[in-house]
């Protein structure tokens, strides 16, 4: 008889623990599994949205690098063909002891200005350039050739370039007449960005070649 009821005992605590391991997942169980698995997709959106913003971004920053690049290479051009004199070298209305020999001097343009294409004088930067038109970057088309039927032209508006040519001095704070410093910053804005972005160049001219 002990025996008996010892048997029945052990099948119903066996049926008890086959119904609680095929019971399955209870609803709290469900919920969290879904929330857990929202919140990684949720992330995992925000890190492609990210990627792709600086992806369609990526041809305004180089645009803007391109912009620098032009202005500095006029400059040092200008200077190598003697197109214009270590005076000429300067922002508008430079005076004494920056001008060696006239005063003031300086033919660049002071503060922010649009992105003209470079004048009569072939320098950008000048007070000429507003006459020569907004400038515009030529793309290559579908076909990756210049010069061709598909060829397509990007306005400039959203970007500002300014020059900036600072004197240099050194440790014993005296004036380097023969060098000076160019800064170059342009600013301009995204469709994905808020804030105005801008790109800086830092480098230095001589007076000699």
């Amino acid at each position: 008889m002990v025996t008996t009821m010892t048997i029945m005992t052990r099948r119903r605590g066996n049926s008890r623990a086959n119904k609680a391991a095929e019971s399955g997942f209870s609803l709290i169980e469900v919920v969290i599994s879904m929330t857990v698995l929202t919140v990684g997709l949720v992330s995992l959106l925000g890190v492609f949205a990210l990627a792709m913003s600086s992806t369609q971004t990526s041809q305004q920053d180089m645009i803007a690098k391109q912009l620098a690049n032009e202005a500095y290479e006029s400059v040092v051009t200008a200077r190598n063909t003697s197109q214009m004199n270590w005076d000429q070298i300067n922002n508008v209305n430079t005076v004494s002891p920056f001008c060696q020999n006239t005063s003031p001097c300086g033919i660049f343009l002071v503060g922010m200005q649009p992105i003209d294409n470079a004048g009569v004088d072939g320098i950008f930067g000048t007070a000429d350039d507003a006459a020569a038109g907004e400038e515009q970057l030529q793309d290559p088309g579908p076909d990756g050739v210049f010069q061709t039927a598909d060829d397509t032209f990007i306005p400039l508006t959203g970007y500002q370039r300014q020059i900036t040519i600072s004197p240099l001095y050194d440790s014993g704070n005296n004036l380097i007449s023969s060098l000076r410093s160019i800064t170059i910053t342009v600013q301009y804005t995204t469709a994905q960005a808020k804030t105005q972005k801008t790109y800086v160049l830092n480098s230095f001219i001589s007076q000699f070649q």
